[in-house]
């Protein structure tokens, strides 16, 4: 080639506009590269397809090379093969192309924006979209309202109803905790208005196995070709029924809905802080409620051993599951029976959703090596398994072999997460053939295998394998994901900058930047790397709760508080991704309608009818010799309780004012009366000692950053901030003193609470110093 032509190539490269600014090269020198951007620079794409047209042609590239189409942001749109299905509205379709030399099968990849053309034009006086998260997809309106009635009936088609009856049942039961109908039920035979009816349609295939369409009329019927999509389907309506004032009215037209990203999930740590069973149960129900489909469970983890005195022995580690081949791996500070974790994965099947169990080795492994010594690295640290110890193989070979192996396992998912992270690098070629060795470990059993990424920074010559094994990607100085794609392994984007929270820890995040993320995210970018929007290598996303900090005051609801409000806006960008209706300002107004699902509300977020933000006022004046009853549970953040305190001389070393099943507020003889509260494993007193028979006006106000105590209208202590130290390091941890407040009961059994308190008034925010004031009559 001479010069002059190669001058002419480049120009005419550089004057190329692609749909998008990334193109990935596979080990492409610049020759290369100039060669295909010349070739792609002669194909044409059509702008737009027609109603007409049901398959895609591929333009016919020069000779020597070969088209692909590689990838595409809707697949029940354009998919794979290039058959084309018609949407109900006109929308966009970003297709990834590769593009192959047939000489030397080096390929170039490269996207594509089509335009395809709806069923339906748009028109004035119909429905607009109605708000849901994640957003649909496809929506085309109607005129007026269907109405769900007291008497309103599930229909399952007849053919559907052995695959469909778990999703019906559940249905059922939401429904009656949203509308309170008692007399709704699931049948049989003909539909009447406002009954809504469930089919399976194997025609739909082109909508995947989450897709599902619902067409919103006199009835409401729910179609879909698998029983993800239909139970997906269900939890939209749900969510426009809550929406209504009177949980009983849905906006007429049709719907094609389905994720733009197969996995959508959380992750999140037990294994430095324990969850309970409960905790998880509901987070099965409230990820499905949003249509999150996969939920990764870090079963085991170990502290930082400088805020145990720089020794492993005293640093905190746990093993989170049952284990009968080796018991004293168990954690005895709480766990889960094989039983139990098998029951939570089969119900979380039912509601769509997978459970990610992750065993975490060879780092992170201090639980291993406290229950087996021998194992644990003399030269990196006990939280190291010793990967050049045939000991370690044959016991972290038992472990895994005790939840895959048998024809019914303990770990129900085909996929299981063998961790794989933060090893020494210096171990690089010992710890490459520990992750292979596992990879094929686990898949000997029929599993697939999910890892954290370490390729990079664990450079190396042992072969590690890629076929079947998906990746988080979480940094990319761990694992650049172009060279982890280019090796074969599929991506979930968990960028560490934008999707790690890290509870009071001071570093990642202790809430995400749910707006950054609203307006600049999407699963194809990890870190600073960003992919064509519907590259088949991207599986999806994942954000993480990481529990780094033991003991730092940090409750279940706390961790809830922060994983809620990017819950709602992860399970968009997930699904839907950025879309020409997507607006920050509107997404935040309309999320505050939708909550955690039916009979959900781990944030204890009670509304209030009036304007002074008053939820519940009560004299407290019943003689009793039991606790008192109320109507609340608790309240979450953020919140003010009043009252009247009056303590008796020769009170009792404990007293309890206030209760629930999560918390307790009360009175102990410590130095003095003081009052204070315990919620997990944690207590804490204020300093403030109270008087006996003398009357105080008290008022208690929390957030998620602290609890504030005020007497008769003087702020006399604010729990907020703390940070504990510790001998040896100049590290610090803070250490959260909040508290959801308890109100299921005022007073127990054993202590009469008559004229020791009264005058309750609960307020669902924090007041102001003047509003504090005024109520203590000061």
């Amino acid at each position: 080639m001479s010069l002059k032509k190669l001058l002419i190539i480049c120009i005419a490269v550089l004057n190329f506009q692609f749909s998008s600014a990334y193109a990935q090269e596979e080990k492409l020198n610049s020759a290369d590269s100039i060669a295909f951007k010349a070739v792609i620079s002669g194909l044409s794409f059509p702008s737009k397809i027609e109603q007409s047209t049901h398959q895609l042609v591929l333009p016919k590239p020069a000779t020597g090379y070969q088209l692909f189409l590689y990838g595409s942001s809707r697949k029940p749109v354009i998919a794979i093969d290039g058959k084309v299905f018609q949407p109900l509205i006109d929308c966009e379709v970003q297709l990834v192309f590769k593009l192959k030399n047939t000489q030397n099968n080096k390929a170039y990849e490269f996207p594509q924006t089509i335009q395809v053309a709806g069923q339906f034009r748009p028109q004035s006086g119909i429905n607009k979209q109605p708000f849901v998260i994640p957003a649909l997809q496809e929506w085309k309106g109607g005129s007026g309202y269907f109405k769900l009635l007291k008497t309103s009936r599930i229909i399952i088609n007849p053919t559907a109803k052995k695959v469909l009856q778990p999703a019906a049942e559940i249905f059922l039961k939401d429904l009656k905790l949203a509308t309170g109908y008692t007399g709704l039920s699931i049948a049989s035979g003909k539909a009447k208005p406002g009954d809504i009816i469930l089919s399976l349609n194997p025609i739909q295939k082109n909508l995947g196995n989450e897709g599902y369409t619902i067409d919103i009329d006199q009835t409401v019927h729910i179609k879909a070709p698998y029983y993800k999509g239909a139970f997906w389907a269900t939890r939209t309506i749900l969510q426009l029924l809550e929406q209504d004032p009177t949980h009983a009215q849905l906006v007429k037209g049709k719907t094609h809905d389905y994720p733009k990203y197969e996995v959508r999930g959380l992750v999140l740590d037990v294994g430095r802080k324990f969850f309970t069973l409960d905790f998880l149960k509901h987070y099965v129900k409230m990820m499905a409620y949003y249509k999150m489909g996969d939920f990764h469970i870090h079963l085991n983890d170990n502290g930082f051993k400088q805020f145990f005195d720089g020794d492993w022995n005293k640093t905190y580690s746990a093993f989170r599951l049952e284990s009968t081949t080796y018991p004293q791996l168990t954690a005895t500070d709480g766990h889960y029976t094989k039983a139990e974790f098998k029951e939570l994965q089969q119900t979380a099947k039912l509601y769509g959703m997978r459970i990610i169990p992750e065993i975490d080795v060879p780092a992170h492994a201090l639980a291993f090596t406290k229950a087996f010594p021998e194992i644990g690295s003399k030269a990196y640290g006990m939280d190291h398994l010793d990967i050049n110890n045939p000991k370690t193989y044959e016991i972290i070979d038992n472990v895994f072999k005790e939840y895959i192996s048998g024809k019914d396992p303990v770990f129900v998912d085909p996929e299981v997460h063998i961790g794989t992270d933060e090893y020494a690098k210096k171990e690089a070629e010992s710890f490459r053939a520990f992750t292979d060795h596992y990879i094929r470990f686990v898949q000997s059993f029929g599993k697939k295998v999910r890892l954290w990424g370490a390729l990079t920074h664990a450079q190396g010559k042992t072969p590690v394998s890629a076929k079947g094994v998906t990746m988080n990607a979480w940094y990319n100085g761990y694992a650049e994901p172009k060279e982890m794609v280019r090796l074969g392994y599929d991506q979930i984007s968990t960028p560490d900058g934008w999707l790690y929270i890290v509870p009071a820890a001071g570093y990642y995040y202790d809430f995400l930047n749910v707006k950054r993320l609203y307006q600049s995210w999407e699963p194809n970018q990890i870190g600073n790397v960003v992919f064509p929007m519907g590259h088949p290598k991207i599986r999806g996303g994942m954000f993480a709760v990481w529990n780094d900090h033991v003991g730092n005051g940090i409750t279940m609801k706390d961790v809830h508080q922060r994983v809620f409000p990017a819950l709602q806006v992860l399970a968009e960008k997930m699904w839907t991704g950025k879309t020409t209706l997507a607006n920050w300002d509107d997404f935040a107004k309309n999320s505050t309608k939708i909550g955690e699902g039916p009979g959900l509300n781990m944030r204890a977020i009670v509304k209030s009818t009036t304007t002074d933000s008053l939820v519940l006022k009560n004299e407290l004046r019943t003689k009793t010799s039991t606790s008192i009853q109320l109507p609340l549970k608790e309240i979450g953040y953020p919140y003010s309780v009043a009252f009247t305190l009056q303590p008796a001389i020769g009170s009792k070393d404990d007293i309890t004012l206030f209760k629930s099943e999560n918390a307790r507020v009360f009175l102990l003889k410590n130095d003095g009366l003081k009052l204070g509260f315990s919620r997990e494993n944690y207590t804490d007193l204020f300093d403030f000692v109270f008087e006996p028979d003398k009357t105080y006006k008290i008022v208690l106000t929390g957030n998620e950053k602290g609890t504030w105590l005020y007497i008769d209208g003087k702020l006399v202590q604010k729990m907020e901030d703390k940070k504990l130290s510790f001998p040896n390091t100049k590290d610090k941890i803070s250490r959260m003193q909040t508290l959801v407040f308890p109100l299921n009961e005022v007073g127990d059994t054993k202590n009469q609470v008559y004229n020791l308190i009264s005058n309750l008034k609960v307020y669902n925010k924090r007041l102001n110093e003047l509003s504090i004031t005024n109520l203590s009559g000061m």
